[in-house]
């Protein structure tokens, strides 16, 4: 569906304190869609489909998306579980979802690279209040791209945030270069996956750890060695010294071995930082503060014990980064295999299957 746009006088916001005027958005005349709700903390059985959920003005920089198809990822049932309690807990109810992929319906007054009736897919900061499991999701116009013709909606929802994060810890922080030696830790995820494809294209020599039902699918995707950590001893099989390590799993086991295993100058990324947990723990104004002052006891620690450089990394948009991302999986270079698919209906049988492990790969819910 294309949406037809008019403009809107002003949008009054925060409880009437501030006023957008006429020149700088534009309202879409869909009002209100369904959308999953988060309003409490809890299971699956706290998801709720409903159909009146509110469709915001557009800020000038940001793009109405009617959903095809969204992923559900780790941060998404996390998340639901109370993980970021102290950001999320004064907000809710909130939209859970950072993947997308889908039509755009309208565009803000700023935005000038993309047109309403395209099919694009992106992804959410990490943050963001407004998810994309709804009919219509509001992302800023860095945060999406064109959607891969070769590739359908389906297959597309499930690369942009895994793939995001793994770009910003290999080629923002380590920028890797062709002829290194990059290890993954954990590279059956989706974000292990997609690092191991940006590295292979890259041109790296990639080792990873995974279980054994992965290895063959990561042979296949460029990586040299491929180590079972479930029945192998990983850390004598994996010789000598890589320029950039990234720990999926983040444990002190594997934190010890990806140390260890870094060239002087390397390095070291995990995905397991500890803001949000010590800020769930201790509130945001105490939390945050010990949060940074471990991160940068750590990095003085290895920088002169091991001298690498020691990072907790994170999803960011990155215009850049997306739009490689697109051409590598344009190609067929970079995928993140979807394992099942359910209706947006059934989000809390989704969510079950992953809280069990029922499903151990990727699942997406579909929007029709």
């Amino acid at each position: 569906m294309r949406s037809l746009l008019r403009r809107s006088n002003e949008m009054v916001l925060n409880g009437g304190m501030s006023k957008i005027g006429v020149s700088e958005l534009r309202r879409s005349m869909v009002t209100s869609c369904r959308a999953v709700l988060l309003p409490r903390f809890g299971g699956p059985e706290v998801l709720e489909l409903r159909d009146d959920v509110d469709v915001p003005n557009l800020k000038p920089n940001e793009v109405l998306v009617r959903a095809r198809a969204v992923s559900v990822n780790p941060l998404d049932t996390r998340m639901r579980s109370g993980y970021g309690r102290s950001i999320y807990e004064p907000l809710l109810p909130v939209i859970l979802g950072r993947d997308i992929s889908g039509e755009v319906a309208a565009v803000g007054n700023s935005v000038r690279s993309l047109t309403v009736g395209q099919e694009v897919f992106g992804a959410l900061h990490p943050t963001a209040v407004r998810g994309t499991y709804t009919d219509y999701a509001i992302l800023a116009e860095d945060e999406l791209t064109l959607k891969p013709e070769s590739i359908s909606h389906v297959e597309a929802s499930a690369i942009p945030f895994a793939a995001l994060t793994a770009w910003r810890a290999l080629r923002s922080t380590a920028r890797i270069k062709q002829g290194q030696r990059v290890l993954v830790v954990g590279g059956g995820g989706a974000v292990g996956f997609s690092a191991i494809q940006l590295a292979v294209a890259a041109g790296c020599h990639v080792s990873t750890t995974c279980g054994a039902e992965s290895i063959d699918r990561i042979l296949a995707a460029g990586a040299e060695q491929a180590v079972d950590y479930t029945t192998e001893d990983y850390e004598a099989l994996i010789k000598g010294y890589f320029d950039a390590v990234l720990d999926t799993i983040g444990v002190p086991e594997t934190e010890r071995m990806g140390i260890n295993l870094l060239k002087r100058g390397g390095h070291y990324m995990t995905l397991q930082g500890e803001a949000a947990s010590l800020a769930d723990m201790y509130g945001l104004a105490i939390g945050i503060p010990i949060a940074t002052a471990m991160l940068a006891t750590k990095q003085i620690q290895y920088r002169f014990s091991h001298g690498i450089q020691y990072s907790w990394t994170y999803m960011r948009a990155d215009s850049e980064g997306l739009h490689e991302i697109r051409r590598l999986s344009e190609v067929g270079k970079l995928k993140v295999p979807v394992e099942k698919t359910f209706p947006i209906a059934q989000v809390r049988e989704a969510h079950e299957a992953k809280d069990k492990r029922i499903i151990c790969g990727k699942v997406v819910l579909e929007l029709d």
